[in-house]
């Protein structure tokens, strides 16, 4: 089928766009390209240092005549998701040398655990460990002895900040590897019933504790469509893994099959061989379209609305919020998976899963067909599933149709005509909601503001009786430069539990929230931020609000004029720049840009004081 006119029309706005950046970006990655193989222009010395430590395998890196990987872990044994790969480094270097290549590990990067830091002083390092994973990459990166890159990550930031290393070094390729999610546990469904029930009393820490411990409970990724599901999911859609391999578990014959592929395709698609693609040639205008397709028809998480305009940077691409409105509005919300329905995400893949999906979409014209990938030219090759057939893994067609048409629909026949996120704009700036989980009669919110500068004082109100109403909780300076730009998400159980007892609720926050929130209808990353001066700053408990995801508003009710005219209020942002870290972070806050366009520090940081005077008003 012919592309559908709007992805067409906004692929073409991203491109004329971005005409410049893209074609800077492009001449540079053709310039390092052309140098040939890294190796062959560094000192013996250079070299010696460098493959000092490989045993017999110092002869085929010296002479320059096998392809040498850069493995790029963020292998840690705290976060579940990223346990199984510390078995990946000697799974990668047995395959290189099996064919005929070598490998080593160039970089291990941070990753941290958003579920660890929930609530806690950690999470506002959350989102700038995004950037430092980037810079961390790149310093391995910059050793210049290898040919291609195997990234290994999974979770919320870690992706994204791998990507913009990966754009970064997009002279050479890059072939992303997953671990995949841990076998189902505790319906999440049931976990949000006791959370919510501890919130107000009904149980105890113990049931509280017991409840979590059942929910994630092995290695692999938490099994809700969170940031870590949907960072997978965007790999598929954008070409970076190997088809069909997301959402296997891990420490299966299977994923150690597809861990071993991976290695073998990496080694096949560098300069050396011929079938060069270099990741620059990946992560084009289609790609990034195509990933945000994904985005919408899954219902993915409100995280990569800020990630995605980061990573497109690093391979000079300018992406718009106007951008995912537009793809949204045409995009068929094809998935229920927690928390936008009950199913997890190994029933998700069971039912059909990414190449059901993909295929549907590319049927409908709503995907770039044409797309570069690490499996070959054109995005068909992700309508197939990996399967073993005697110990050796092949590839065959996926399903056809759904196998469980309450977690996945066809795109004729979807859960939504349009995608799973909305954006919002109006005299309280510009935001964005998550309502592929929020039931459609909270889709218009208009009550009076309660307004906070921190999450433990609306818990306080709430635990004090103060909110058992009709409210629009307001909790300001949150942005990226008030404090990093923490996630919410320890608000959800307290709101739910306003919205069960038949109260309106609506959170507005410059803040994030978490990819596991949804059922209480939040416009969130609200620009520009309070502490910027943003209109959040001006609004005064009691102030009528309407947050509307049907029409697209983020309003304040009431005389225009005196609102505008209002002085902003200045929070004493002191506390937030010390402890746990917080101090080495000073330099991020201070220069890192609007969530508007990524809340980016490095790939661009704040844009130049004239550019911003001159940017239109929101």
């Amino acid at each position: 089928m012919a592309l559908h006119s709007v992805i067409a029309e906004v692929t073409e706005r991203i491109r004329d766009r971005s005409r410049t950046s893209r074609q800077t970006y492009l001449a540079r990655m053709k310039a390092q390209a052309e140098d040939g193989p890294r190796r062959a222009h560094l000192t013996c010395g250079n070299q010696a240092h460098a493959y000092a430590a490989m045993g017999d395998q110092k002869e085929a890196l010296a002479t320059g005549r096998a392809p040498n990987i850069g493995i790029v872990t963020a292998y840690n044994d705290m976060l579940s998701a990223h346990q199984p790969y510390e078995r990946y480094p000697d799974m990668i270097r047995a395959a290189a040398r099996a064919a005929g290549g070598t490998a080593q590990v160039a970089a291990g990067v941070p990753a941290m655990c958003d579920g660890v830091t929930q609530g806690q002083t950690g999470m506002e390092l959350s989102l700038f460990s995004r950037d430092v994973i980037a810079l961390a990459a790149a310093v391995g990166l910059s050793h210049n002895t290898f040919d291609a890159a195997l990234y290994l990550g999974v979770c919320d930031k870690i992706v994204p900040g791998l990507i913009i290393a990966a754009a970064t070094f997009g002279h050479i390729p890059a072939v992303f590897l997953p671990a995949g999610p841990m076998t189902s546990g505790l319906p999440n469904d049931e976990k949000s019933r006791v959370r919510n029930q501890f919130a107000i009393g009904e149980v105890g820490r113990d049931k509280l504790m017991e409840a979590e411990m059942a929910s994630y409970h092995g290695p692999g990724t938490c099994t809700f469509y969170g940031t870590a599901n949907t960072n997978q999911m965007l790999m598929e859609f954008m070409g970076l893994h190997l088809p069909g391999s997301s959402f296997i578990n891990p420490n299966t014959p299977l994923r150690d099959a597809l861990t071993v592929a991976g290695t073998e395709r990496a080694l096949a698609i560098t300069a050396l061989g011929n079938d060069f693609r270099p990741v620059s040639s990946i992560l084009d205008e289609r790609a990034f379209v195509n990933g945000i397709v994904g985005l919408m028809a899954t219902g993915g998480s409100t995280n990569l609305v800020l990630h995605l305009p980061a990573m497109a940077r690093a391979a000079g691409i300018l992406l718009d919020l106007d951008d995912f409105a537009a793809i949204s509005s045409v995009t068929p919300l094809m998935a229920k998976v927690y928390p936008n329905g009950l199913a997890d995400v190994n029933h998700f893949h069971a039912a059909g899963g990414l190449g059901y999906m993909i295929g549907e979409l590319l049927e409908d014209g709503l995907l770039h067909p044409d797309t570069e990938t690490v499996a070959g030219t054109g995005l068909g090759h992700y309508t197939q599933e990996p399967v073993l057939d005697g110990g050796a893994l092949g590839w065959r067609k996926g399903a056809a149709e759904t196998l469980n048409d309450k977690i996945l629909r066809p795109a004729s026949d979807p859960f939504q005509p349009q995608g799973g996120l909305k954006s919002l704009d109006g005299n309280l700036g510009r935001g964005i909601m998550k309502v592929s989980a929020v039931a459609p009669e909270h889709h218009v919110i208009e009550a009076p503001a309660a307004v906070f500068h921190d999450q433990e004082s609306v818990k306080a109100a709430f635990k004090a009786g103060k909110l058992d109403r009709d409210v629009v909780v307001i909790v300001r300076f949150q942005g990226p430069r008030a404090n990093g730009m923490p996630e919410l998400h320890g608000l959800t159980p307290t709101l739910s539990v306003l919205q069960g007892r038949g109260h309106k609720v609506a959170l507005v926050t410059d803040g994030r929230m978490s990819g596991a929130s949804g059922k209480v209808p939040a416009a969130i990353h609200v620009t520009p931020e309070a502490a910027d001066g943003g209109p959040l700053a001006r609004v005064k408990d009691g102030d009528i609000i309407r947050v509307d995801a049907t029409a697209g508003v983020l309003s304040l009710a009431g005389d225009a004029a005196e609102f505008a005219g209002r002085t902003p209020v200045v929070a004493d942002l002191s506390a937030n720049g010390h402890g746990l870290g917080r101090e080495l972070f000073e330099v991020f806050r201070a220069s890192v840009g609007s969530a508007a366009d990524g809340a980016r520090v490095v790939a661009g940081g704040r844009a130049p004081q004239a550019a911003a005077e001159t940017a239109p008003a929101l």
